[in-house]
């Protein structure tokens, strides 16, 4: 899942309209549109308040999730 399709699923998740999210962050509605139908792609700054707006990080925002592996190579390495 990436970013429109997250934009997509939170918003409904949270029971709102493309306009409510557009107006309570401050960005143009057409912006917030392009993002959530993929045509545009947000800025950093847009991406951090769309993830604070929501509560969730930056990796949920655009459907990162980490390997299950994460870290288990700098485990390893420290051990040496």
């Amino acid at each position: 899942m990436g970013l429109p399709e997250s934009l997509s699923r939170l918003r409904k998740k949270h029971g709102l309209r493309q306009i409510d999210i557009a107006e309570r962050t401050g960005m143009p509605l057409r912006s917030y549109q392009h993002y959530e139908r993929g045509e545009q792609g947000p800025t950093l700054s847009k991406l951090i308040t769309l993830a604070d707006f929501y509560g969730v990080t930056l990796d949920e925002l655009v459907g990162r999730t980490p390997p299950e592996s994460a870290g288990t190579d700098e485990e390893e390495r420290g051990s040496e």
